[in-house]
């Protein structure tokens, strides 16, 4: 596979989130050609038009859209926004039966006019509908995907950037497991540089310990609970979370139509992952031109391990009520 010339993206959903990673694409240059498409035409071709005014400062990339679904056709990857909005106090299972009703009408209707397309689910919850999409499309798993724990990744790593002062590049640590209430940092892999974090320690001196402060376990759980909760703290503000999903979005896209081979935490139809399959949770994921290239085996604590298998059961419990086997 390759980078694929003159790329063409296709953004499912107008609303906060889907305009907000055709403007972050844009911006970023992610495709050259970004489609927006929603059922809600006055709002779609306004958003169109806003961005399309701005394009003279996004280098060669170009915006369209509307309420024509047809304007999709050919596209190269196929990125779904659409569906039910979470409300403050809303957890993201909460929401699956309505928009698995969405995707159950929706993704037949993609793949008639994108056939070829590579597609990822943002809207939530992305593991469960990642799971339906593939179930309603009946492409191979490596083309069917969801955003996963990207953005949650991303939280962990701007947090733990702060407190031990050092770049946001220079951290490399994973959630893993569902995107949600279930989810867990990889602690055993993370590391700052080539430091691992139960190691690293800080530069001043703890005078109650009198010597230099690792981290705690009870700060390993506080960071845990913060980014587990951000997303509710963002929701109940501001009513949705969109700049950090739509910057997050065009990032795995950047993977796909450049065919990067980049290693991120995407959400996947798994086969016995560490004895968990048929279920769709993040892990460490080579994504390209092809999709889901190759499922990164990575070591888990035995704690670690529980956490994952109890994700994994939390999912497949709402797949059963769903009626998803």
């Amino acid at each position: 596979m390759s980078a694929i010339e003159n790329s063409k993206l296709a953004i499912i959903g107008a609303g906060a989130v889907g305009t907000s990673l055709a403007y972050a694409s844009l911006i970023r240059q992610s495709a050259r050609e970004v489609v927006l498409y929603d059922i809600n035409e006055p709002k779609v071709e306004a958003e169109v038009l806003d961005l399309a005014h701005g394009t003279q400062f996004t280098g060669a990339s170009c915006v369209s859209g509307g309420a024509d679904l047809d304007m999709i056709s050919d596209a190269n990857m196929v990125v779904i926004t659409a569906g039910a909005r979470q409300h403050p106090g809303q957890s993201r299972l909460e929401m699956s039966g309505v928009n698995v009703g969405i995707l159950r009408e929706l993704m037949p209707k993609l793949i008639k006019r994108a056939p070829d397309a590579i597609y990822m689910i943002v809207t939530n919850p992305c593991d469960i509908l990642t799971y339906a999409a593939l179930h309603f499309s009946g492409l191979p798993s490596t083309r069917v995907f969801g955003s996963g724990t990207v953005l949650d990744s991303s939280r962990l790593r701007w947090l733990l950037a702060h407190r031990v002062g050092v770049a946001i590049a220079n951290v490399h640590a994973t959630i893993v497991g569902e995107h949600g209430d279930s989810e867990f940092p990889l602690w055993s892999q993370a590391r700052v540089g080539p430091i691992s974090l139960d190691q690293w320690v800080a530069d001043d001196i703890s005078p109650v310990t009198n010597g230099r402060e690792k981290f705690s376990e009870a700060e390993f759980a506080a960071i845990t609970e913060d980014v587990k909760t951000a997303a509710y703290r963002v929701i109940a503000g501001k009513g949705a979370t969109n700049y950090a999903i739509g910057l997050s979005g065009a990032r795995i896209v950047e993977a796909v139509l450049r065919d990067e081979g980049a290693v991120l935490p995407i959400s996947s139809v798994l086969t016995d992952y560490r004895g968990v399959s048929n279920v769709a949770l993040s892990v460490p994921t080579v994504v390209n031109a092809e999709g889901v290239s190759r499922v990164i085996e990575v070591p888990f604590s035995e704690s670690e391990q529980a956490l994952f298998q109890h994700s994994a059961d939390t999912l497949r419990a709402t797949l059963d009520t769903l009626g998803l086997k």
